[in-house]
């Protein structure tokens, strides 16, 4: 069975949005590592990796977010993390993730929140 991993990336005021959707594991976390130089990241922005439709998160998919996480604050900007599935939050919490990554329920949170804090 070929795994797969639909990847969309938008702009927003706050900063990169990363839309990801399928499984994201050894087989597709490259996907999103080779993406990351691409998205558009400002000092004093933020991304966000919306995850609500992840269906699957192994290490290597734990691994690239941390990667992300480091290539948000190489760009001086902050990462956040948006509508984690259940069964994805429960793995992070077991790892400790949950204290790492801000989470939000959506997206347009996670640009709220960033508009607060950036105000």
């Amino acid at each position: 069975m070929t795994k797969h991993l639909t990847l969309r990336t938008r702009t927003t005021a706050a900063g990169a949005v990363m839309e990801l959707a399928g499984d994201l594991d050894h087989h597709t976390a490259p996907e999103v590592r080779d993406a990351l130089p691409g998205l558009s990241l400002r000092p004093g922005g933020q991304l966000v990796l919306d995850l609500a439709g992840i269906t699957f998160c192994d290490s290597s998919g734990i691994t690239v977010l941390i990667a992300a996480r480091n290539h948000a604050m190489a760009a001086d900007a902050a990462m956040a993390l948006a509508a984690v599935p259940e069964r994805v939050a429960r793995i992070f919490r077991i790892v400790g993730l949950d204290q790492v990554f801000p989470t939000y329920p959506t997206a347009q949170d996670a640009e709220g929140a960033w508009h607060i804090a950036s105000g």
